[in-house]
């Protein structure tokens, strides 16, 4: 497997927002382009899940992709995958690291500029921070912090990778870039129409990249 890069582009699945199972929408992504996505799922049992994480992987793998698993570090061992997304309130990412080894990549979520700066001394590969718009795919979300303190967050966290979260589309994500963050999370943005996620994907990892063209 090549070494970790974050992507610009970092989707997650959500079967609420589609109505597709996570396969099924890791296929789309595949089809798409995506080659680094996240496994996300509060709802299923911890067998059901398992099993989806278990497909989704095959998938992902096929492709010649990485596959993070969100929040179950237990699941993330037992199926091989390439690493875990961390909440406040999921395993310390210190355990985590201990379990997983240290080719596994560990995100971990942030919400003020004090708790990236907590995270920045944590053994992670990325930090994740939102949400920076309202969001639909997480209606109890923790208030909304808006571009302007991404900037903050990339003054205070030094050179580590930044994933934006919330809210983030084709009419955003280059200020959310612009900002400081090295990578956007969406859901809503490529998940909304099952029909078209690889056409949603492809639309943001365009301009993503047409943003980064114009900085050369």
């Amino acid at each position: 497997m090549p070494e970790f890069r974050l992507p610009k582009v970092y989707p997650l699945t959500d079967t609420r927002l589609s109505g597709l199972t996570h396969r099924e929408q890791a296929r789309a992504l595949v089809d798409g382009g995506c080659r680094f996505l996240q496994i996300r799922d509060k709802s299923m049992s911890s067998g059901s899940f398992f099993e989806a994480a278990l497909e989704t992987l095959a998938v992902v793998r096929a492709a010649g992709g990485r596959l993070i698993v969100n929040d179950r570090v237990d699941v993330a061992i037992m199926i091989g995958a390439d690493g875990v997304h961390l909440g406040q309130d999921d395993l310390p990412p210190t355990e985590a690291r201990r379990l997983l080894g240290p080719k596994s990549v560990i995100g971990f979520s942030t919400h003020t500029v004090e708790q990236a700066i907590e995270a920045s001394r944590l053994p992670l590969d990325y930090i994740a921070f939102g949400p920076i718009f309202p969001t639909g795919s997480k209606p109890d979300h923790d208030p909304v912090v808006g571009v302007d303190a991404i900037a903050k967050v990339r003054d205070a966290i030094g050179d580590i990778p930044l994933v934006a979260i919330g809210g983030i589309d084709a009419s955003n994500i280059s200020a959310v870039l612009d900002a400081g963050a090295d990578s956007a999370a969406v859901i809503g943005a490529v998940l909304g129409e099952p029909g078209k996620i690889a056409a949603r994907f492809t639309e943001l990892a365009s301009a993503a990249e047409a943003r980064l063209a114009s900085l050369i």
